[in-house]
């Protein structure tokens, strides 16, 4: 158990990719996504309890959703709970968490992840946090974990590095979301690993890096950081958040900083950013078909059903589809077609009287 290493659970998302399951008044980290009894924010958490300290896990989320962190997770106290007025990228998350540690432990080495991705073999992914934590305790290196790539996948970021043998690497390029033709060059290479989004870092290395690279913002939380961890943090943060530019961190500190390195994830891995990536985690029949309801399955392969036990689901002669029930949406599409999604919540956005489906 380590007493300077802090967490922080990014959970300000709205997972547009996985509606209509994943929805505004309840995202995908606050739902039960692989039938475990536990919510994606749940089980992040408790991956972390074996490492830190449970006062030292933060969770920054969006104004509309601390109610779900305080119910989903009721031990952590309040000013654990960062609650942003406005969604400003993960840069500004991050500041944020990172200003009210660094005021709390100047040493700490945090280590920042998503709250609603797929982490097994947990035990490998600890010692691999653990180890990381060492190489950042000096307070002068940005480490981000990598997963070794299985497929030419285009829906991730790509990360390269040079080929040296220690446990973190230096990092040569960030690359984001390349077209399927360079994904599999990256493959071919061998030197191209998935950025999983991931972090570790000393606070002081990443508060040096807002300020070199991220001046503005920087100069926000510089400005506040003496109310934050007071009663006056909430009202200067709702001052602050206007200002601050809507950057993620890779674009804004990682792509530019020269002291990034890289570790190996040897641990099974997932955004769960889509349906795809839900299929292909899921238990499936002999055609292929990941089942969560009451279902009758006629010619029909490669597709996700999901719906109530209550209600009888039949499909006939479908081949790569979404069939769904979820509360006052039904939905049949193709589900390895990300964009749509993006597209059906952007039209019924645009659509009167139709915020309850989104």
């Amino acid at each position: 158990m380590n007493k300077n290493l802090f967490v922080v659970l990014m959970a300000g998302g709205v997972g547009v990719r996985f509606w209509p399951y994943s929805r505004n008044s309840k995202p995908k980290q606050f739902l039960d996504v692989l039938g475990t009894g536990k919510t994606l924010l749940q089980s992040t958490c408790d991956r972390f309890l074996p490492l830190c300290p449970i006062e030292n896990i933060y969770v920054v989320t969006h104004e509309e959703h601390e109610h779900l962190v305080r119910m989903q997770l009721p031990t952590l106290k309040p000013e654990q709970i960062l609650s942003e007025p406005m969604r400003k990228n993960t840069a500004a998350c991050i500041a944020y968490a990172s200003y009210k540690i660094a005021l709390k432990n100047p040493d700490a080495v945090v280590v920042v992840t998503p709250s609603d991705h797929l982490i097994m073999k947990e035990d490998e992914f600890q010692n691999i946090i653990r180890t990381s934590s060492e190489h950042a305790k000096g307070q002068d290196k940005l480490i981000t974990v990598g997963i070794p790539p299985t497929r030419p996948e285009t829906g991730y970021g790509y990360i390269q590095y040079l080929p040296e043998k220690p446990f973190i690497k230096k990092v040569k390029t960030f690359t984001e979301k390349p077209e399927l033709s360079l994904a599999k060059k990256f493959i071919e290479s061998g030197d191209f690993v998935w950025n999983s989004g991931i972090f570790i870092w000393g606070v002081q290395a990443i508060l040096d890096a807002f300020h070199k690279f991220l001046p503005e913002m920087s100069e926000v939380f510089d400005d506040i950081k003496s109310k934050l961890n007071t009663p006056e943090e909430r009202d200067v943060i709702h001052s602050a958040y206007p200002q601050c530019k809507s950057i993620s961190i890779d674009y804004g500190i990682m792509e530019k900083a020269q002291n990034v390195y890289v570790c190996l994830g040897t641990f099974t891995w997932s955004d769960l950013g889509s349906w795809a990536s839900i299929h292909e985690i899921s238990d499936k029949d002999d055609n292929n078909n990941a089942i969560r309801a009451n279902a009758q399955m006629y010619d029909t392969r490669n597709s996700i059903i999901r719906g109530s036990a209550d209600k009888l689901i039949v499909v006939q002669g479908l081949n790569g589809y979404l069939v769904g029930e979820f509360g006052n949406v039904i939905i049949v599409c193709e589900k390895d077609k990300e964009e749509q999604f993006r597209r059906f919540v952007a039209d019924l956005k645009a659509k009167p009287n139709s915020t309850d489906f989104v």
